[in-house]
């Protein structure tokens, strides 16, 4: 009985955990061992983002490090629109990837997966009608 109590802890505890931020955007990775199933917002991770290019983008590291297929991904994304929360689950799936072995490091690095993406919107001016568009002129 203390047997199949300790195989379940171990089981639900999490092999590795990476955040990843984008513009407004912060996910939250936690990898288990498991059949490769990624759970974003407890949706599966095609119904939760609507496009496939999203899909596609937040899958990139999966592509790149065959572990991913024997680990299970939790992930909880807030803030932001969907684009940019794949680009922010990107970044955290590929920083677990690194927490658990350091030898995926060249290789994400080099296809830019671990480089934070650090822009965001241009604030509003005053006198201005937004960060760089101008009022009408008129010269009479």
């Amino acid at each position: 009985m203390a047997q199949e109590k300790a195989s379940a802890s171990v089981k639900n505890t999490s092999l590795a955990h990476g955040v990843g931020r984008r513009k407004k955007s912060v996910a939250r990775v936690w990898c288990r061992s498991g059949k490769g199933n990624i759970r974003v917002n407890n949706l599966d991770i095609a119904q939760y983002f609507d496009t496939k290019t999203d899909v596609e983008n937040a899958e990139t590291p999966l592509c790149l490090i065959p572990m991913g297929e024997t680990l299970d991904m939790k992930v909880t994304v807030a803030g932001g629109g969907k684009t940019a929360q794949a680009d922010a689950v990107k970044l955290a799936i590929a920083r677990c990837f690194v927490q658990l072995d350091e030898a995926t490091r060249p290789t994400l690095r080099g296809n830019g997966l671990l480089t934070v993406d650090a822009r965001n919107k241009e604030r509003k001016k005053p006198g201005q009608k937004a960060a760089r568009r101008k009022f009408q002129f008129t010269k009479r």
